[in-house]
């Protein structure tokens, strides 16, 4: 009871510190890594996977409430290799302690790369790196046959070589599951706490707090899900001007003229709509539409596939691969990739061949 009753009290402390915090998109927060996902799941549903129940670790990541016992004992490993050689990565483990319920382990961290040192007059003196990591240990409880609630708690690391910081942060999910009429709808508070040393003594700056929502639907008669989340809930206007923009200057004389931005464009920037064809127990296919990034990303002489993403996922014998493909730019996008395996499987095989 000592680790549950930890967890739901640094629930607590962070959601109090946050109520300090004005919520930030966009670039104006410490920690952004956290909003960047590795798994291939997540990444081919647009970015943001909150409101499916299955054995997915991937989605108790997301979302703590998702946490339940059919994950026992499952290990998994993503990775990405993002823009200009910046990588990220997950390794994850639910295991289950008895009378306490299931719990998550997991770390999600991101790797810069190198960088050249140089002196004020240019002279190379070596080489550094740069990286971000979160540690994360999650819980959830079933409050009845529908309803769960969740929390994870995170511990961040950010070293920039001579700048360091250090965070703590949770992540609070509830979630309804309707398993008759294959209804989930979740909403969940991300990345609630606070910068506890910051790169400059002093200096305390937000993270990246997030409210999310969402429903997924699996059709009765077609092998289909739909997903559709809702981001972004603590602020209405997220969306982005470009100062720099040609578009925002009268091209005769030169004055900025920024383009009222509709109230249904500023809705339609917190949705990403998805789903999943379930072609069989161990083969299914993803696709997802993310507004806000086909907005803020998009060339217009260049339209392309910015703001879509798509994968698939599939069983070989006792593992589970995904890959998930998302769109950022004209120029290209990232590919992410996921093993996932049941450490009860191999166990089970041992104890058989032994009798």
């Amino acid at each position: 009871m000592i680790l549950k009753r930890l967890l739901f009290s640094s629930l607590a402390f962070t959601f109090l510190v946050s109520l300090s915090l004005k919520a930030q998109v966009g670039g104006s927060a410490v920690y952004s890594f956290l909003d960047v996902p590795a798994s291939a799941r997540v990444a081919a549903l647009g970015g943001t996977f909150i409101s499916v129940k299955d054995d997915d670790i991937y989605g108790a990541m997301q979302n703590p409430a998702l946490l339940n016992p059919s994950m026992q004992k499952h290990l998994s490993f993503s990775g990405v290799s993002y823009f200009d050689k910046v990588k990220f990565g997950d390794a994850a483990y639910a295991f289950k302690l008895k009378d306490w319920g299931t719990f998550l382990t997991a770390v999600h961290y991101a790797h810069y790369g190198d960088f050249t040192e140089t002196n004020e007059s240019g002279d190379v003196l070596g080489t550094f790196q740069a990286s971000d990591m979160a540690l994360m240990i999650g819980y959830s409880k079933q409050l009845n046959k529908r309803f769960s609630i969740g929390s994870t708690l995170k511990v961040i690391y950010s070293d920039y070589y001579l700048y360091n910081s250090f965070g703590l942060a949770a992540d609070i999910g509830g979630t309804y599951y309707d398993s008759a009429n294959q209804v989930t709808v979740s909403v969940v508070g991300r990345n609630i706490g606070a910068q506890l040393d910051g790169y400059v003594n002093g200096n305390a700056e937000p993270l990246p707090i997030e409210i999310q929502a969402a429903v997924s639907k699996r059709l009765a008669h077609v092998p289909f899900r739909f997903n559709l989340t809702a981001r972004h809930l603590e602020n209405f206007d997220i969306t982005y001007i470009d100062p720099e923009d040609p578009a925002n200057f009268d091209p005769i004389t030169g004055e900025q003229n920024i383009q009222e931005i509709s109230f249904g464009e500023k809705l339609a920037r917190h949705f990403i709509v998805g789903g999943e064809l379930l072609f069989s127990q161990h083969f299914h296919v993803r696709v997802a539409y993310n507004f806000q990034r086909r907005r803020e990303m998009l060339v217009e002489t260049a339209k392309q596939t910015v703001g879509f993403s798509w994968g698939f996922g599939m069983r070989i014998s006792k593992f589970q691969i995904g890959y998930g493909r998302a769109s950022y730019h004209v120029v290209g996008g990232s590919d992410h990739f996921t093993i996932t395996t049941n450490l009860a499987d191999f166990y089970s095989k041992k104890n058989k061949s032994s009798e």
